[in-house]
């Protein structure tokens, strides 16, 4: 394995990855990035990674979106697997295909009212209304 290097876009590169991005990065990198729709509307912001530790997986991000200067706003767990990462973009961004219209009613939560997000109808809830399947469910039994 390489030494750890540092790049100027706060990506810990560890090995090189066959995607877009680096195969490995530190966690706390994406907190604060901006999630944009395709149509290139700014939607939020990440708040927080959600880690699921037993699968060693990123479960979901913790997507900021409305309010004003960060009061009231609404958060909303996005699956990880619904963002696709844009590195070839000036500003390096996520992109959730979804409307702003839609995400406004989507199942949201309270910064102070976390839901229990090992709850298995939050899961299903979850996953169906951005229409990804859970990452345990490519696991093999």
């Amino acid at each position: 394995m390489s030494k750890l290097e540092r790049n100027i876009d706060g990506l810990d590169k560890i090995t090189e990855g066959n995607g877009p991005g680096p195969r490995l990065m530190g966690a706390n990198w994406p907190i604060g990035m901006n999630i944009y729709n395709p149509k290139g509307e700014k939607l939020g912001n990440i708040k927080e990674v959600m880690l699921d530790v037993e699968a060693g997986s990123v479960a979901y991000a913790v997507l900021s979106f409305g309010g004003f200067l960060g009061i009231a706003d609404k958060l909303f767990a996005v699956p990880w697997n619904a963002l696709t990462l844009k590195l070839e973009t000036l500003d390096k961004r996520f992109i959730l295909d979804a409307e702003k219209e839609r995400l406004e009613s989507a199942p949201g939560f309270d910064k102070d009212n976390w839901p229990d997000m090992a709850d298995q109808s939050w899961i299903d809830q979850i996953h169906s209304y951005y229409e990804t399947r859970h990452y345990m469910d490519n696991r093999s039994d």
